[in-house]
């Protein structure tokens, strides 16, 4: 997989703000060409008191959601990364963290002020109940 230091230098921050409880939400986005599949939006879930990922795969005309675990879920995007997404957002209550591909299929990270000022909801009560 080309990228593949930039890709994980990503994917631990997505993890590290899971861990530390600043993340809001990781979206997936800028489609290379007309596609079926326009976004995929995640956001946290407990599922049997273990927290998870929820993906919400947007198509052009329904919605598919999956439950997995953490590291399952962001395995689960890095096929999507070039096809069909040019960028992955990652939203965090401290930095908006994105990860895009420019025209040679190169990734650079960037990061701007903060989008969002509360974590994700279902992870801060998780991460408050420990």
């Amino acid at each position: 997989m080309p990228n593949t230091t930039t890709y994980t230098l990503f994917f631990n921050r997505v993890k590290e703000s899971i861990s530390d409880g600043t993340f809001a939400k990781l979206t997936m986005a800028k489609t290379i060409g007309n596609t079926q599949l326009m976004n995929i939006y995640i956001r946290t879930n407990v599922d049997e008191i273990q927290l998870k990922l929820a993906l919400t795969f947007k198509f052009q005309t329904e919605e598919e959601v999956k439950i997995l675990p953490i590291e399952e879920g962001l395995n689960e995007l890095i096929p999507y990364i070039n096809n069909p997404f040019m960028s992955a957002l990652l939203f965090t209550t401290e930095a908006d963290v994105t990860m895009k591909l420019n025209k040679k299929r190169v990734a650079n990270i960037t990061e701007q002020a903060p989008t969002f000022k509360n974590a994700d909801p279902i992870l801060l009560e998780y991460l408050s109940g420990k």
